[in-house]
């Protein structure tokens, strides 16, 4: 079953084209991996999936309400415990597994900390841990295992494969090889022409 498709689609930041042209689709068991450097607008392409900024030119079908992301930020409360913030992401979406979750993290021993005392591959897991209880079909995913030590790169790795194969799916930014298997999406070749930016144009945060 097809999640998510965009044709034609182009996206932008600060008002100027970044990538242009693309034309793919994500379906239910997919991991979707995005490629390509630093500053390519994998970023602005993620955050226009996700619906948190419009689309420049062409289609994205989607129902937005099957989308969770999770960016560069852990989205979590710093003045509620580990348990609170789940608690309160899963009221927010609807959702359930609290437990689960915090399991799938190897977060339970930690469940009643507050948030702001952990430590920044802790607060990372917590902010993965949020995707679990929302109960949506589609992670929309940017660069997820920063401050992740090689075991909980492990632990997000086994909570991405269960995700798809209970028919989810995943599109990723990430340069890290996560041992699953995946399709590869690299936006090097869809990199908007120089003649729609301005000379002046910064690509830092794309």
């Amino acid at each position: 079953m097809q999640l998510i498709s965009v044709e034609n689609l182009a996206v932008a930041r600060g008002g100027l084209p970044v990538l242009e042209g693309m034309d793919f689709a994500v379906s239910a068991g997919d991991i979707f991996v995005l490629r390509g450097p630093n500053g390519a607008g994998k970023t602005t392409l993620l955050r226009t999936l996700a619906g948190l900024q419009p689309a420049f030119e062409g289609t994205i079908t989607a129902d937005p309400d099957t989308i969770a992301y999770a960016g560069h930020a852990d989205g979590i409360k710093a003045v509620l415990t580990l348990r609170e913030n789940l608690t309160f992401w899963a009221g927010v979406y609807g959702g359930q597994g609290i437990e689960a979750a915090m399991e799938a993290f190897d977060l339970t021993a930690l469940a009643d900390r507050m948030a702001g005392n952990l430590s920044a591959g802790q607060k990372r897991r917590l902010g993965l841990a949020r995707l679990l209880v929302t109960g949506r079909p589609v992670w929309v995913l940017d660069e997820p295992t920063v401050s992740l030590d090689a075991a909980s790169v492990a632990l997000f790795g086994r909570a991405i494969r269960t995700h798809v194969a209970g028919g989810g799916a995943a599109i990723i930014a990430t340069h890290i090889d996560l041992g699953i298997e995946e399709t590869v999406f690299d936006v090097t070749p869809f990199k908007a022409r120089l003649d729609k930016m301005s000379g002046d144009f910064d690509e830092a945060f794309l």
